[in-house]
């Protein structure tokens, strides 16, 4: 009998068939001696829609509301059918004594599979396949120790509970504030309170007045002291701060105190997803999204970075022994650094990093046993892989000591305070340079000392981040290290939010649905409660049926506030402009390739681009790109700076007609007289096949 193994992607798939040795290629599965590997295309179904629930809920219609069906039920996705189809007569096969899941180590990997073998009704038995990276020994040993797939029962209830729970607030709230205001207004128990906390950073900017300050500092050895104590830090009139410095001028300055602390720190612990997403915004100004697929194509593709999908920065115990192994792989990626590491025994001294109690699904992203190929690599998974790795190597890094001394100058009575700071030594942060400081005895006096005032004005607190975003997301529990990417580029896609170089803010709609939807929505409370519950039912302490009881009861209150709510709503994305087709005004929209002109009516489908798409062909006569307008007779190039038009030549979208067709014929005919060549006979043919 043969094991039906199933992956989530070809990609995964492909690679498992090859550890197993299965060399018999289909478009859907590849088949082996004792195995058949066949794969998802990430969720191959879904629950279903109200309408193929009840035909009523079909209309969109505050009466109808709430939508609690009796019993949640999944159907396949329109664009996968075919494979759900394969993998369901693959299932079928009389020669399949068992099946296991291969899909990622994780809560929605667990759904991916679990409602593929519901649907198609596998009652054979089933393990699971549960590694942290891709490697063939991974893989490997991963087969070795298949696990019963009822250890991960409890996992899959915590999925289903999460997909049906956010069907239920998601939908329901989404409807019923889209049919209340006559709007798309997406709403959930997530995104809502996500964009609300970028909400409330531009209310903070928006409510900010600056203020002008000034403060004195002693200057001593070039270095400025701050006041400590005996006088106010900050002056709100320079005259005072004036004043300070004229009392000061005549008396001796004298060191009545030094205090000097050492603190050691040791390196930081490997990356979790959202650190590492927050930290490549930060430094590359990548989006989460652009991360996280980075680092899916290190974990699948290359092979070199363990599980992306964590939320934990420790590693097991079971690790030490992997660690040499795992080094050696990244020889010559960082030859000095290693070349020390393996001198000093592959000695780990970040002891705090192996803790089992500590790693939930997955431990923390490190490189796993595979030697990178830097020349395979693109310079954005570079840019992520060198992260990994200068993490991993600081864990084999001694601590970063450094010296930390304070002294204390009196001047009549008043005191000011220098920090200094001496590196006793660099360890893991090898960038850091040691700096000469100055030295001080008590009771020193110092020689001629002078005093600066300085002005300065109070900073508005910056929009946030995509990494701040991030940060806050995971303080509050919103989302998990999977979602979160989606989440942000949910808000941007539906309007509610923007993204402008790096920095985050809200749109006048994203504005208004936050007055709009469920104070409860709005806040992180809800979302956090939802997820210590998901967890608990994962954990088995808690009964899916009583989660998703209390959130029917839930639904029903959110949808009867909205109902009752008596807030107005204003659509800031109308325009002036009339639909051609149907009259009414146009509302305009983000696409991907720009901002677009919708019609406003929910019976008419006009769009347009807003603005003319700029083409890579230049002006004859400014030489800058010219904009693609669309005419009568087609589309044409226009310089908006010369106003000059110009017809385009090659593709169109139009079908030529039969004189257009004939006169090409003739053209071609004359060319063949005059010399039979394959590409005039080509096109002969397909003339000639068209007209017929």
């Amino acid at each position: 009998m043969k094991t039906l193994i199933i992956a989530e992607k070809p990609s995964v798939g492909k690679e498992i068939a090859r550890v197993l040795g299965a060399t018999q290629k289909s478009k859907t599965h590849i088949e082996g001696k004792d195995v058949i590997v066949t794969w998802a295309l990430g969720h191959l179904l879904g629950l279903k829609m109200p309408e193929e629930y009840k035909k009523e809920w079909a209309t969109w219609d505050l009466n109808t509301l709430p939508l609690v069906p009796e019993k949640m039920l999944i159907t396949p996705l329109k664009n996968t059918r075919g494979q759900l189809k394969a993998i369901k007569q693959l299932a079928d096969r009389k020669d399949i004594g068992s099946a296991v899941i291969a899909t990622d180590a994780g809560r929605e990997g667990e759904l991916v599979a679990r409602w593929i073998l519901e649907y198609v009704h596998f009652n054979k038995p089933v393990k699971r396949l549960w590694i942290s990276s891709q490697t063939d020994k991974a893989i490997k040993d991963g087969f070795n120790q298949l696990q019963p797939s009822k250890k991960y029962d409890t996992l899959y209830d915590s999925a289903v509970a999460r997909s049906e729970a956010d069907w239920l607030i998601g939908l329901n709230v989404t409807r019923a504030l889209t049919v209340k205001y006559q709007d798309s207004l997406s709403a959930g128990r997530v995104q809502t309170p996500t964009l609300a906390m970028v909400r409330k950073q531009e209310a903070k900017i928006q409510s900010f007045v600056p203020e002008t300050f000034y403060t004195v500092q002693l200057i001593v050895d070039g270095k400025k002291a701050v006041v400590q104590e005996g006088a106010p830090r900050k002056f709100s009139e320079r005259e005072k701060a004036e004043a300070l410095v004229v009392s000061l001028k005549n008396n001796p300055v004298v060191v009545v105190a030094i205090k000097e602390k050492q603190t050691v720190q040791q390196a930081p612990l490997p990356y979790d997803l959202t650190e590492l997403q927050r930290e490549a915004n930060q430094r590359y100004q990548f989006s989460a999204k652009k991360t996280l697929s980075l680092m899916q194509t290190l974990y699948e593709r290359h092979k070199v970075l363990s599980y992306p999908r964590t939320d934990s920065k420790y590693l097991t115990q079971d690790m030490i022994s992997t660690m040499k192994e795992r080094v050696m792989a990244i020889q010559n990626f960082a030859p000095q650094e290693v070349k020390g590491i393996l001198k000093n025994g592959t000695k780990v001294t970040q002891k705090g990093v192996f803790n089992t109690a500590k790693v939930t699904d997955h431990h923390g992203i490190i490189p796993t046993e595979e030697r990178p190929r830097p020349e395979k690599m693109e310079a954005d998974e570079l840019k992520i892989y060198r992260m990994v790795v200068e993490r991993f190597i600081g864990l084999f890094l001694p601590a970063y000591k450094v010296s930390k001394t304070t002294i204390v100058f009196s001047a009549a009575n008043i005191l000011f305070e220098l920090q200094q700071e001496e590196v006793l030594e660099k360890g893991w942060k090898k960038d850091i340079q040691k700096q000469s400081e100055s030295v001080y005895t008590l009771n020193e006096q110092i020689m001629h000392p002078t005093y600066t005032i300085k002005k300065q004005l109070t900073e508005a607190p910056a929009r946030l981040s995509e990494g701040a975003l991030l940060q806050n997301m995971e303080k509050n529990g919103l989302g998990t290290p999977a979602t979160r990417a989606e989440i942000i580029e949910k808000l941007i896609k539906s309007d509610l939010m923007e993204r402008n170089q790096n920095k985050l803010s809200t749109t006048p709609k994203g504005q208004q649905l936050l007055t709009l939807v469920n104070p409860a929505l709005v806040t992180p409370e809800l979302t956090s409660e939802w997820e210590k519950s998901l967890e608990e039912i994962a954990k088995g302490t808690l009964k899916k049926e009583d989660f998703l009881k209390q959130i029917k009861k839930e639904t029903a209150q959110l949808v009867a506030e909205i109902k009752q709510s008596t807030e107005t709503y204003k659509d800031h994305a109308l325009t002036n402009k009339i639909c051609p087709d149907c009259g009414e005004l146009l509302k305009e929209r983000s696409g991907r390739d720009g901002k677009l002109l919708i019609c406003s009516s929910s019976t008419c489908s006009y769009k347009r681009r807003k603005d003319p798409k700029v083409s890579n062909h230049r002006c004859a006569q400014c030489h800058r790109k010219m904009e693609i307008h669309e005419g009568k007779s087609g589309n044409y190039f226009k310089c908006k700076y010369c106003n000059i038009s110009e017809k385009i030549e090659g593709k169109t979208s139009k079908k030529p007609s039969k004189h257009e067709t004939n006169k090409l014929m003739q053209k071609i005919n004359k060319q063949q007289e005059e010399v039979e060549s394959p590409l005039a006979l080509a096109m002969k043919a397909a003339m000639e096949k068209k007209n017929d």
